[in-house]
């Protein structure tokens, strides 16, 4: 009975914590970052995280997250998925 009250602690724990955590990383700068880096945010695979650097060398640095809709297939609610997770 112990043990399965530690479990349930454990995992309630996880549950409010993580989210408390993940709000405190710091914003990925979208003009300096991989496209490794890039693929932590929301909606951004492998093909788009690169495609958001080849955009970046191609055309200059983003100035805004609404910038980045000059990637083909990021559009408006890409962009609001991860609008405050990013900086420039």
């Amino acid at each position: 009975m112990q043990g399965l009250f530690k479990a349930l602690a454990f995992s309630l724990l996880l549950t409010f914590a993580l989210p408390a955590l993940a709000q405190d990383m710091a914003p990925i700068d979208v003009n300096t970052a991989d496209a490794e880096l890039l693929q932590e945010l929301p909606g951004i695979g492998e093909t788009r995280a690169q495609a958001i650097v080849e955009e970046r060398e191609a055309n200059g640095p983003f100035e805004s997250a609404d910038d980045m809709t000059r990637v083909s297939g990021i559009g408006a609610t890409t962009i609001d998925g991860f609008r405050d997770q990013v900086s420039f």
